[in-house]
């Protein structure tokens, strides 16, 4: 019979991650003991960050596993302890660094930043956010989404996010659905979704500001943020907060919609941020009788926005895609199962890939990006 080695488990568990930090419990120092006895017995202790850890089960169940694939192993016992203040303490500047900062802004960082917005309410630009996130995420990208809609936050319902964030430390660890790591205001609310949020603005600032550099993101691919409708507060601190995101407009075909969306695309003249392009949404879509298209809100506002942002800020604004209206699209939203997954075969849903796909090709620019460069005198 094989003789098991303390090395081999540890090599086993190395390939073992946290399902909320990402990172293998051996590098968070998760492992607190390792012992062998004979024929093959394995007895380890795994220390969880918090006692009310809601992935204990996944974490004891992927470690036992691990261990049991081990040639020679015959048995594997796995107690589930809890680390004391400064392991934790140890854990938060682990991940985060001595220093409490957005970790976005650090030099370096290749995260790229997309804030969503839209001129006015009403033209879905959460649930095709919410989508948007799912569509990067399913083709391997590491994505984030915050909800910036601080009073109107449906991010959670949408993601199809059932459980609150953890707390370590004062360090928030987001919860995770459909691939996507989420935070949003709604578990921060003791009276739950029917409580409103009454923030004037510095207050937004700060919550927003809590978000960004409080919330462990771990390293993202893409993060993108769902803003307020409109130009207001929120919209200005992210600017402030992320100089280097930039602006995708969500309207629909409507012109009456087109105009108000042209409103929050000149925004980026003001707070010098790049603006990435347009999604029309809620778009002609195919009869399911005869097959002609059906323009339930108009025609043309995607194209109209595009133009008269590229020519009014001197540069090309593309149209990223026109998505068709789609009633399983908000069904979907409703019901926490996005439809880029329960049926990606849908109109709505290819075009929504297809958008995905196009962010995902986007290199990112170095406006707003931390250099870490200074000049030198001569």
């Amino acid at each position: 019979m094989a003789i098991v080695t303390k090395d081999q488990v540890l090599t086993a568990l190395s390939k073992v991650e946290d399902p909320e930090i990402h990172r293998p419990i051996t590098e968070l120092d998760m492992v607190d003991e390792v012992v062998i006895s004979d024929p093959g017995n394995v007895a380890v202790t795994i220390l969880l960050t918090v006692s009310g850890c809601p992935m204990r089960g996944p974490i004891e169940k992927a470690v036992t596993e691990a261990i049991g694939a081990i040639p020679g192993v015959t048995d594997v016992a796995v107690t589930l302890s809890v680390m004391s203040e400064e392991q934790r303490a140890a854990l938060k500047e682990k991940l985060r660094g001595p220093s409490k900062e957005i970790p976005f802004n650090r030099p370096g960082n290749t995260t790229k930043i997309f804030a969503i917005a839209s001129g006015k309410g009403g033209v879905g630009k959460s649930s095709l956010t919410v989508n948007l996130a799912v569509a990067l995420a399913l083709t391997g990208n590491r994505v984030g989404l915050l909800d910036a809609d601080i009073y109107g936050h449906s991010v959670p319902r949408m993601l199809g996010i059932n459980r609150p964030p953890t707390a370590v430390d004062g360090m928030i660890l987001p919860p995770e659905a459909n691939g996507v790591r989420a935070i949003s205001m709604l578990p921060f609310k003791p009276g739950g979704t029917a409580e409103p949020v009454a923030f004037r603005g510095p207050m937004l600032h700060r919550a927003l500001e809590q978000f960004l550099s409080d919330v462990y993101w771990s390293d993202l691919d893409i993060l993108l943020l769902d803003l307020p409708p409109g130009t207001g507060d929120v919209a200005i601190s992210t600017a402030q907060l992320l100089p280097q995101a930039e602006l995708i407009v969500v309207t629909t075909p409507q012109l009456a919609a087109a105009e108000v969306a042209v409103r929050a695309g000149m925004l980026a003249q003001q707070t010098k941020q790049r603006l990435a392009g347009v999604i029309e949404n809620m778009g002609a879509f195919g009869c399911p009788h005869c097959g002609e298209p059906v323009d339930v809100f108009g025609q043309g506002g995607g194209r109209l926005v595009a133009e008269n942002l590229s020519k009014a800020l001197g540069t090309d604004v593309p149209l990223l895609g026109s998505v068709p209206f789609d009633v399983k699209l908000r069904e979907g939203a409703d019901a926490g199962q996005p439809l880029v997954v329960s049926d990606p075969g849908r109109p709505a849903s290819e075009a929504i890939t297809s958008i995905a796909a196009g962010l995902s090709a986007k290199k990112r620019g170095l406006v707003g990006m931390n250099l870490a460069v200074s000049p030198v005198g001569r």
